[in-house]
């Protein structure tokens, strides 16, 4: 197939990309790169720089591409951000969603891979969460993304449109070349890193008393590796749905801490600070539905090894693809 990854600049539309291509699968990247890096961009794919804000531009790259499925990974995805400013995250997850929505309509594409995110169910009541978990997000992301879904479910009954919603969990780790490159950074294994990299001298913990073991948020941290080829099942597949992507196993964030310190051999430091806004106390995936479907199954469940994946990128590229910045 032909298919058109938005996002595919940025650290898991890369990885998704790859995986594609290796799969025989053409592609075409549409990015803004305002996020993104070219140097993430496979040689093999073309790219288009645009923006998904501009209907216009997007229009114009999905009749260019004319592609058969179209992955969508453009989003900004932080949650303080989105607490602090809702409004950027509707306009560019939303506002963009509809953009892209209506051109693949113009361009007759039905297919579509969302990569939507564990944040739509907000706090749940019970874990693990499966697919039928009542979405109550508590941050303007999730909303932003549980939006999306909703819009992409009355394209679905009124144009005929073919979606899937990948929920995922904690995206981490690299995979050769392609890591987790952010100026602003809240992901907790990028930022314990650039402790033993010399970057910070201290990580910062957001929370201790949350309702969790050790007082700290636990999550579900699942590797881009097991992300991309989830995405890539789920494209061959002729499933329409919504679908967990986890390990179904939760660890707090004292415990990657411990983990990056036995990875490295470095101290790293750790220092409480205050709670970010609309951060849940635990979120840990039943991905029992996309075993069943696709037979997906993380690979990657050990954080130690994880974390040794990231640790290798970020020590070849300690300052991100572009090298040391000002």
């Amino acid at each position: 197939m032909k298919v058109l990854v938005t996002g595919g600049a940025g650290y898991i539309g890369s990885c998704a990309a790859k995986h594609l291509l290796d799969a025989g699968h053409e592609v075409v990247v549409f990015d803004s790169m305002e996020l993104g890096h070219v140097e993430a961009v496979d040689p093999r794919a073309r790219l288009i720089v645009g923006d998904l804000r501009h209907e216009g531009e997007i229009l114009e790259a999905m009749r260019a591409a004319k592609p058969d499925a179209v992955m969508h990974f453009a989003a900004y995805a932080l949650v303080g951000e989105s607490s602090a400013d809702p409004g950027k995250y509707f306009r560019n997850n939303d506002i963009g969603g509809i953009h892209l929505a209506e051109s693949m309509k113009a361009c007759g594409v039905k297919r579509i891979v969302f990569s939507s995110t564990c944040a739509t169910y907000g706090q749940p009541d019970h874990m693990p969460i499966t697919e039928d978990t009542p979405q109550r997000p508590t941050n303007p992301y999730g909303e932003s993304k549980l939006l999306f879904e909703r819009m992409l479910g009355w394209y679905q009954r009124i144009h005929g449109f073919r979606p899937v919603f990948l929920r995922y969990f904690n995206a981490c780790g690299a995979e050769g070349g392609l890591g987790e490159d952010r100026e602003i950074e809240t992901h907790i294994i990028p930022n314990v890193l650039r402790v033993p990299l010399g970057r910070k001298d201290h990580v910062d913990v957001f929370g201790d008393d949350y309702r969790t073991p050790d007082g700290t948020c636990v999550r579900d941290y699942v590797h881009i590796s097991d992300l991309a080829r989830a995405h890539l099942l789920a494209l061959e597949s002729d499933f329409c749905g919504a679908l967990n992507l986890g390990t179904g196993r939760g660890f707090s964030v004292k415990e990657i801490v411990e983990a990056a310190r036995r990875v490295t051999g470095h101290p790293i430091p750790a220092v409480v600070a205050p709670r970010r806004p609309g951060d849940p106390d635990e979120l840990v995936a039943d991905p029992r539905k996309a075993f069943d479907i696709l037979g997906w199954k993380a690979e990657w469940t050990d954080p130690e090894k994880i974390i040794a994946s990231a640790w290798a990128w970020h020590s070849a590229h300690p300052f991100g693809y572009a090298g040391k910045r000002p």
